[in-house]
């Protein structure tokens, strides 16, 4: 009989990873099992995905200890990088579908290329020559060649140039009163919400230093308009923008309004860090000099962020083990925070904090 430690390692190495350094709860397994999942189960429900992943994991020991949460997380990433793409079913609103993304890489220096999308039916991405090559950083898959012939052997491989400016896209930088403005705008044509029933929202009165602490369920004593979850009967719960009036919702728009083919949380997010920076506790960068390295800093950061922020954060930095107490870290080199800085200030009114003698 094959112990959990046997099980794990050749599920591992089934995923192409090395066994001998790569955990299967690890973040780079969680998320080769969710695009393994993919390629074989879509167009699916995020759920759906989420579930395929808990359940092979579950006769293992030590899934007890890997969450929903955890899982939904990383499947998150994927689809923020465009590994995989999320859009409205049937042009449903309220109903969403995952999609394998084409087999594509954006450059992300000269020589360095960040590898995106998944292949049907379980095939690999690259092929053998290239993938004993390929880097597993976290969420993402990185790939280092000569910069002279890598167009032509990406080519080859069967992925398609994406250029930076399209994959970055991003929206128009605005100040966290008029983005909030406008949300509150639409409440005001929305129509009475009725009953919602399971409704949780983001307690702003609550530490930006911990994401998952600030949901809960609404209260008596609540009023005003809040970003908030609610659960339908099949599919993840829908993002929205909720108006409550002494602990009883009044008015409720679905997100996402702007661009439908964007995720709900995407401009969940965004709303959040603007009333997180009008109520004068704004969302927290800290920076850090990153042990072990010379040159680059460590950055972490304790909130999810849009796609197109984390798109930025791929391109200048690598995803690395998170520090304890935060969402995300990522390793950066020191040249590249004050641009980063610029960038989480300007559009998320990010407060950055440099720590540990950064200058």
């Amino acid at each position: 009989m094959l112990s959990d430690q046997m099980v794990a390692e050749r599920t591992v190495r089934a995923l192409w990873l090395d066994e001998t350094s790569t955990d299967l709860f690890s973040s780079e397994a969680l998320c080769a099992l969710l695009r393994r999942a993919a390629s074989v189960l879509c167009p699916a429900s995020p759920r759906r995905l989420v579930d395929a992943v808990l359940e092979a994991l579950s006769p293992l020991a030590e899934s007890s200890l890997m969450t929903r949460h955890d899982v939904a997380a990383q499947l998150d990433l994927l689809v923020s990088i465009g590994d995989l793409i999320e859009l409205p079913h049937h042009g449903d609103r309220t109903s969403r579908q995952i999609y394998l993304a084409p087999p594509s890489y954006v450059t992300k220096a000269p020589g360095r290329y960040l590898l995106l999308g998944v292949r049907p039916n379980g095939a690999p991405l690259v092929n053998e020559a290239l993938g004993a090559e390929v880097h597993h950083e976290g969420h993402a898959r990185c790939l280092e060649l000569d910069a002279k012939v890598a167009p032509d052997r990406l080519q080859a491989a069967g992925l398609q140039a994406i250029l930076r400016d399209h994959w970055l896209k991003r929206p128009r930088a605005e100040r966290a009163a008029t983005v909030v403005d406008v949300m509150r705008q639409r409440l005001d044509g929305a129509g009475e919400s009725g009953q919602v029933d399971g409704l949780k929202i983001i307690d702003p009165q609550t530490s930006v230093l911990y994401y998952r602490g600030r949901w809960r369920p609404i209260d008596i004593t609540d009023s005003g308009d809040f970003v908030g979850r609610r659960p339908q009967a099949y599919g993840a719960d829908l993002w929205c923008f909720v108006r409550v009036v002494r602990g009883v919702p009044r008015a409720l728009v679905d997100l996402p309004v702007d661009d439908l083919a964007a995720t709900g949380c995407d401009e969940a997010w965004r709303t959040q860090a603007a009333i997180d920076a009008l109520t004068g506790t704004p969302q927290a960068m800290h920076v850090h000099l990153a042990a072990g390295t010379v040159g680059d800093l460590r950055l972490d950061l304790f909130s999810p962020v849009p796609a197109w922020a984390q798109r930025y954060l791929e391109l200048v930095g690598i995803p690395v083990s998170r520090a304890r107490g935060t969402l995300v870290s990522y390793r950066v080199p020191m040249s590249a925070i004050g641009e980063l800085s610029v960038f989480f200030a300007d559009m998320l009114w990010m407060h950055v904090s440099e720590e540990g003698g950064v200058a």
